[in-house]
C-alpha cells in the first residue's frame, strides 16, 4: 500500500503512468490490447498474478464502454489459458475491487485482477506473519508468462 500511495500522490495513477514505458520486466506489462493491457501486479498474492487494465482511466465498468469492458473479460479468458500453460494451478481468482471498502487499492483506476491458485498456498507466512513468499522473482515471472502468452495469442 505504501508503493500506491507513494506513487499515486507524486505522479498520479501508477496504472497510466506505465503506458509510456516499453513493454518489460520494468514496467511489467505483457500484453497491450486496443483497448485494455495486460500488467503483473507488483505486490503479488501468488506467482503471476495479472491484472487487466482499460487505457481509460475511470473508476468504474459502467463508465467503460461496451467494447471495453468486452475487451477485459476477452483477455481475462485469455489470462486463464496463459497462466494454465505456465503455472498449472488448480483454480483461479478473478475479481473487480471497486471503491476502497471493497479493497481497491487503486481507486480511480478500474481493473480486474487474474489469480492463480492452488490448494494451501496460504501458508503461515500469509496467516500469521502477513507476508508473502513468492519461488519466483518479477523479472523471471514477466519472461514467462510473456513467452506464454505470445503462444497463446497466435
Amino acid at each position: 500500500m505504501a508503493y500506491i500511495e507513494k506513487h499515486h500522490s507524486e505522479s498520479g495513477c501508477i496504472l497510466c503512468e506505465v503506458l509510456d514505458q516499453s513493454d518489460s520486466p520494468d514496467n511489467l506489462i505483457v500484453w497491450r490490447g486496443s483497448r485494455v493491457y495486460v500488467i503483473l501486479n507488483r505486490f503479488p498474492y501468488t506467482s503471476g498474478h495479472l491484472m487487466i487494465v482499460p487505457y481509460d482511466h475511470l473508476p468504474s465498468l459502467h463508465e467503460l464502454d461496451p467494447e471495453t469492458r468486452s475487451e477485459i473479460i476477452e483477455l481475462a479468458d485469455l489470462a486463464v489459458c496463459v497462466l494454465q500453460e505456465a503455472y498449472h494451478p488448480q483454480g483461479f481468482n478473478l475479481g473487480i475491487n471497486l471503491g476502497e471498502a471493497a479493497g481497491a487499492g487503486i481507486t480511480e483506476h478500474v481493473h480486474l485482477h487474474v489469480v492463480p491458485r492452488w490448494m494451501g498456498d496460504t501458508n503461515f507466512m500469509s496467516t500469521l506473519g502477513g507476508t508473502r513468499v513468492l519461488p519466483e522473482s518479477l523479472a523471471d515471472t514477466y519472461q514467462r508468462i510473456r513467452q506464454a502468452w505470445l503462444r497463446q495469442s497466435t
